[in-house]
């Protein structure tokens, strides 16, 4: 049985919450809001929401978490010449173009979309007014890749101090999606972040090089992360040196 919150109920341990032999690994609590208190204290604990509409907000902590190490991002061949030649129109202001927060609640849509016959995901319009409220406060960012002036693919998620929390990614164009996040890890790199929480195991996820490690490796390692300074200069940056 997991807790109901209410508004000043404070998260339990998250050592507390379900296994898979309960039929719902990595829940650990129900209720509250998504105010930007709230989902910042989620974050900092590692912590997330995650429910479909019509639900109850659902907070979850999953063991083992996927996590994709900065120094393991995989850039295959092909996405590296795709990468170079968007290196080279970014120099030349050309048609296509990494941007930062340009269109964040845009993404988060785009994200919602649904896919492959799917009715929907899970990020409602509240999961949209929460994040947007944390964008506008410096704590929620948007990596997005646009042609001629179209938003054809991005990423978003949570940042503090020297932690960013992936969310969701979409793509209108081949590999818009892995441009988008390059990009992004690229910057964070730049920034000293070592490590991005993909919270899920998923196969794509893992084709990029993330990988499970124990949540108690995981929250050691986000205690001291969280701590860092807030990235304040959200720019993006080349991928290689341009020739």
């Amino acid at each position: 049985m997991i807790p109901w919150l209410e508004a000043d109920d404070p998260f339990p341990d998250v050592s507390s919450a379900l296994t898979e032999a309960d039929g719902a690994a990595g829940l650990l609590a129900a209720g509250a809001d998504l105010s930007t208190e709230r989902l910042l204290l989620a974050y900092q604990n590692g912590i997330f929401p995650w429910f479909s509409e019509g639900q109850p907000i659902l907070w979850w902590s999953t063991d083992p978490r996927m996590v994709l190490f900065i120094q393991d991002f995989k850039i295959s061949a092909s996405l590296k010449k795709t990468l170079k030649k968007i290196d080279r129109s970014m120099a030349a202001n050309g048609r296509w173009q990494i941007r930062f927060d340009h269109a964040f609640a845009d993404v988060m849509r785009a994200c919602a979309e649904p896919r492959n016959g799917e009715a929907g995901t899970w990020i409602s319009d509240d999961i949209i007014a929460g994040y947007t409220s944390l964008h506008r406060l410096g704590y929620a960012h948007s990596s997005e890749l646009w042609l001629d002036d179209e938003l054809v693919g991005g990423a978003y998620g949570v940042s503090i101090g020297n932690m960013f929390y992936g969310e969701s990614m979409f793509t209108r164009v081949t590999d818009a999606s892995k441009i988008a996040l390059a990009y992004l890890v690229r910057f964070l790199e730049s920034h000293g972040v070592s490590m991005i929480d993909c919270q899920q195991q998923t196969a794509h996820l893992a084709s990029l090089g993330a990988r499970p490690i124990a949540r108690t490796e995981f929250i050691s390692l986000l205690r001291q992360a969280v701590e860092a300074p807030q990235i304040m200069d959200w720019k993006p940056i080349p991928m290689f040196e341009v020739n």
